[in-house]
């Protein structure tokens, strides 16, 4: 006969794992802990803001100057985009549309060669592979200016024999962009490829594919977080680059964006500071809409390359 043994009793939840005589902590109110991370959100917003929305009173304020009594202009106007984009000595949709060009293409070849010479650095073991790399790091010490003069002088002769890719033409200034793609942009695709295993290299050959099928069909597919993160930063470096810009491009149909809307406010028309402001809004908007598109690839890319590069 089986004899029901009692239970021993159990003690309260609370009790568990408590040492006796030991003072329960005190638990300090969220509100205490937080406060300060939204006051320090609240100034930044207000810090990136306030040049937005003095740049949106300027573009509505009918009279065209950047001088106000608020902050917010008493008469709100559409007045400054009617003449930006009706004005005839300021071709704005011309300027638009050879911004759109130069960058789009400038940042698509900046990623290829960039990763074309990461990949090189990163997958293949040749002589002189170390110094190639110090190399391409210290080239870019020096600064584009400084060589502005013998790149005007080389282009002339090159318009001389190839009219389409010399001065006043932005197949010319397409290519004065390029020179710079084997520097930074190498190096941060360099640390990301890195980080993708070699054995994935090494089955797809011994598979038979060619080291170009392994780039273009592995390699680059598994980098796209960071190749959007380089071709996002090539855009907007080459949408706000103006000293090459300025001097290879001087024919006005043929500006871009920088210098066009440089030229409204440094004297070459009216110095009307209204228009300026609308053109400076509507040239943000590619940029705005590019980030919001590749914000998921942004996020993985930015974090991946600074755990990993």
């Amino acid at each position: 006969m089986t004899h029901l043994l009692p239970q021993p009793a159990t003690e309260a939840p609370s009790q568990i794992g408590a040492v006796a005589g030991a003072p329960a902590p005190r638990q300090r109110p969220r509100g205490d802990r937080v406060w300060w991370r939204h006051l320090i959100g609240l100034v930044a917003l207000v810090f990136a803001l306030f040049p937005i929305v003095f740049l949106v009173s300027a573009a509505l304020n009918p009279v065209g100057t950047l001088s106000t009594t608020s902050l917010l202009p008493d008469g709100v106007s559409l007045n400054n985009f009617a003449k930006l984009l009706s004005d005839p000595n300021s071709p704005y949709l011309r300027w638009y549309g050879n911004t759109l060009l130069i960058c789009g293409v400038s940042a698509m070849l900046n990623v290829l060669i960039g990763a074309g010479g990461a990949f090189a650095f990163s997958r293949l073991r040749f002589r002189g592979r170390r110094a190639g790399l110090i190399t391409v790091l210290l080239v870019q010490m020096f600064p584009n200016f400084i060589a502005v003069v013998a790149l005007y002088l080389v282009f002339i002769q090159i318009g001389s024999v190839f009219p389409a890719a010399g001065l006043n033409t932005s197949l010319g200034l397409i290519l004065v962009y390029l020179g710079g793609a084997m520097g930074v942009n190498t190096w941060l695709l360099k640390g990301y490829l890195d980080t993708i295993p070699r054995e994935l290299d090494e089955s797809a050959l011994i598979d038979g594919a060619t080291s170009g099928q392994v780039f273009f069909r592995i390699t680059l597919p598994l980098a796209a977080p960071m190749l959007v993160v380089v071709g996002l930063f090539s855009f907007v470096a080459n949408l706000n680059e103006i000293l090459l810009a300025n001097v290879f491009l001087t024919d006005t149909s043929q500006k871009t964006l920088a210098i066009g809307l440089f030229g409204l406010v440094s004297g070459e028309h009216n110095t009307d500071y209204g228009e300026f402001a609308a053109g400076s809004l509507l040239a943000g908007l590619p940029v705005v809409l590019i980030y919001l598109y590749l914000q998921k690839y942004l996020v993985k890319g930015l974090t991946a390359g600074a755990v990993k590069g």
